[in-house]
């Protein structure tokens, strides 16, 4: 059991990447000037919803595939060449593809940051997807292995919560630059 945990608890860490996902809110929170309240409405409520994307693939992913015509082969392909981009975005240090730029710095108005970039995609994203497919794939069988997947989720998403709520203190620490 411990065996299939570590495994699984690293990739959706590192693929779901809490901390990195703090720094992108402390970010947009600062520029859509966000008062400390609605800050942690949008601390609670991109995990909340990403728990709610990751549950619906956990519990009817493999059935979308399937409705799809989508063979576990070709998502196996697919992930891979995802998770390679991944690892070479990390490997060089290049910033994510998601982050904002100062051309569309106003375009985030309140709180609904927390969808649009937070939950979907930085959060629930199509590598976390991904990972979660085949995971439930090669499990397909084990509902035991589907609540272990569902906690570990829930984990990691509580981690990325409570990253988002500390990132103030981040900020305070690390200072201004280091965000820009």
């Amino acid at each position: 059991m411990i065996n299939e945990f570590i495994p699984v608890f690293l990739t959706m860490f590192i693929l779901i990447d809490p901390l990195g996902v703090s720094m992108v809110y402390l970010s947009l929170v600062n520029s859509a000037h966000l008062n400390k309240h609605e800050e942690r409405v949008v601390a609670f409520k991109a995990p909340g919803i990403a728990f709610f994307v990751l549950t619906l693939f956990i519990f009817f992913g493999r059935q979308l595939i399937s409705a799809l015509g989508i063979q576990p082969g070709s998502l196996y392909v697919a992930g891979g060449i995802l998770l390679f981009f991944v690892a070479m975005d990390l490997l060089f240090g290049k910033a994510k593809r998601t982050t904002k730029t100062n051309e569309n710095a106003g375009e985030y108005d309140g709180t609904e940051i927390a969808i649009f970039p937070l939950a979907l995609p930085l959060l629930s994203g199509p590598g976390a997807i991904t990972a979660i497919l085949i995971f439930t794939s090669e499990h397909s069988e084990s509902l035991g292995f589907t609540f272990i997947l569902l906690g570990i989720v829930a984990l990691v998403l509580f981690t990325a919560m409570i990253a988002m709520l500390g990132a103030d203190s981040c900020e305070k620490f690390s200072g201004e630059p280091a965000l820009r």
